[in-house]
């Protein structure tokens, strides 16, 4: 169970945590189509609290559960399964940064959900 609690602390949850402040990264991009900046704080806010929840309540519990489901099928071959899907995890986790941080946060969308340009 230790091994369970390691895992969780050290790399399941940061790796959430990183999506959830992607997540934060999509709603500010999105709510800039809102022009009054009151309803933009709140749509912000309200957005960001949901993001939250389904971070807290599914995201990790998912990849918890995928982490056990791995590491329960790969005793056999020791914990190389568990060590896969950490390491895919991980890089997945950093080409999403990528994407948002250097291409900009358009680049996550698909293109009928950007942002209309205004020049």
């Amino acid at each position: 169970m230790r091994k369970n609690a390691i895992v969780r602390n050290y790399f399941v949850l940061p790796c959430c945590l990183l999506l959830l402040n992607l997540c934060v990264g999509m709603v500010g991009y999105k709510a800039k189509m809102i022009d009054d900046p009151f309803v933009q704080t709140a749509a912000v806010i309200a957005m960001v609290l949901f993001g939250g929840s389904m971070v807290a309540f599914v995201l990790a519990p998912a990849i918890e559960g995928m982490v056990g489901t791995l590491r329960r099928g790969s005793r056999s071959m020791g914990d190389l399964g568990e060590v896969l899907f950490l390491v895919g995890l991980a890089a997945l986790v950093f080409w999403l940064y990528y994407r948002m941080y250097i291409l900009g946060p358009e680049y996550l969308l698909p293109r009928a959900w950007r942002n209309p340009r205004h020049f």
